[in-house]
């Protein structure tokens, strides 16, 4: 059945006590796995993200580069190292993950966001003393422990009418060195910084599953009272774990809600937050 004219005003009706909602709030946003490699998902996140800032949403993008790092890495014949699921970073894979970062992706995500008609800024860690950290455990090597966030340079860009895009590198405080950080980690200590609206975190799965093996058993909202049992039943484990663990932090330190997304649904942002349908496992307090 064609989707008609009428289909289409419904949509937007739907769409408009949202947009009331959210308009002056701030959204933070955790870009990174399927959503970033494929080209397809690449245009629709970035479509999300320039709407959502047009309509006067307050949208900052946290972004990883894992694939990329792994590509420049493998280039210069040196292998990449996992750590309970972190990269091990001594230094000369720090200088890669900086350039990578702080450079390439940042700065091609930026770019893209502009020409499709958003006004974006790229920001790291570095700027402004946005993130500073600590080492995280020395086996991990220059992996780092954020324990401050400045949020002015994200604030004075989104004050600015600009989209912030935000590289996850860190200056380091107990040396002269920067650090690498987990993008999950670094996305909600910003959105608490921000006291935001919202944290959507982009994953390459549906959500929460009580059965990993059935997409049709997605916890599609979830009390921050209930994650302890969840965790000994088995039913949040493995790489789930840390992204709960982050949502968790971030709503118990203010942020209003915290939703783990499926970035390989093509404008998965836009139903979660300005539709009925919410398709993500969201954490509320």
């Amino acid at each position: 059945m064609p989707f008609t004219e009428i289909d289409r005003a419904q949509v937007l009706a739907e769409a408009l006590p949202y947009i009331q909602k959210y308009t002056g709030k701030t959204i933070v946003v955790k870009y990174g796995g399927n959503a970033m490699v494929s080209q397809e998902l690449r245009q629709a996140v970035i479509s999300d993200i320039i709407l959502l800032s047009l309509v006067g949403i307050r949208v900052v993008v946290v972004h990883g580069g894992g694939p990329e790092i792994s590509q420049m890495l493998k280039k210069i014949g040196k292998e990449s190292k996992f750590v309970d699921g972190l990269r091990y970073t001594d230094q000369e894979t720090m200088e890669i993950v900086q350039q990578i970062l702080c450079g390439q992706v940042n700065k091609n995500l930026t770019a893209t966001l502009n020409q499709l008609g958003g006004r974006a800024l790229g920001l790291c860690g570095l700027d402004g003393g946005l993130f500073q950290a600590s080492v995280l455990d020395k086996k991990y090597g220059l992996v780092g422990e954020i324990h401050t966030v400045d949020p002015a340079p994200v604030v004075d860009a989104l004050n600015s009418g600009y989209i912030p895009v935000v590289a996850t590198v860190a200056q380091g405080t107990d040396g002269e060195m920067a650090y690498n950080i987990n993008a999950d980690t670094a996305a909600a200590k910003l959105a608490t910084a921000l006291e935001a609206e919202r944290l959507l975190l982009l994953t390459d799965v549906r959500g929460l599953l009580r059965n990993p093996k059935d997409e049709s058993t997605l916890i599609s909202e979830l009390h921050l009272s209930s994650v302890p049992a969840l965790v000994r039943e088995g039913v949040i484990s493995g790489g789930m774990i840390p992204k709960v663990d982050c949502c968790v932090e971030s709503v118990r330190s203010g942020v209003k809600s915290a939703v783990i997304l499926d970035g390989r649904v093509e404008h998965s942002i836009l139903i979660e937050l300005l539709s009925d349908a919410g398709i993500g496992t969201m954490l509320t307090n």
